[in-house]
């Protein structure tokens, strides 16, 4: 199983969660609901090198994939999925340049 860090406010994994609805091979994991999902997520992000670029420019770096064989990446596409179009729009960065 994949599991998604991401949450509800963010257009970027919005857009993941509606490719994995009721896929059972993707579990959601919404770091905004519990302080528990908040506090796994942050263990990855605090520790692994892949969020050191994400963290720089302000970044939350979610969506967030760990994969079946515990890799963690920032790419949908490694995951099986499709990047929100950049021509969307919507963004969660302060300065608008994407989540």
């Amino acid at each position: 199983m994949i599991r998604i860090y991401g949450m509800d406010t963010c257009p970027d994994c919005t857009y993941i969660k509606e490719q994995v609805k009721g896929n059972s091979q993707y579990e959601i994991i919404d770091i905004g609901q519990h302080v528990k999902n908040l506090k796994e997520f942050l263990k990855l992000r605090d520790y692994l090198d892949i969020f050191d670029e994400v963290k720089k420019i302000g970044g939350v770096g979610i969506p967030c994939f760990v994969l079946e064989d515990g890799r963690v990446t920032l790419s949908p596409e490694e995951a099986g999925l499709h990047s929100r179009p950049i021509e969307e729009g919507a963004s969660c960065n302060i300065d608008g340049s994407g989540c």
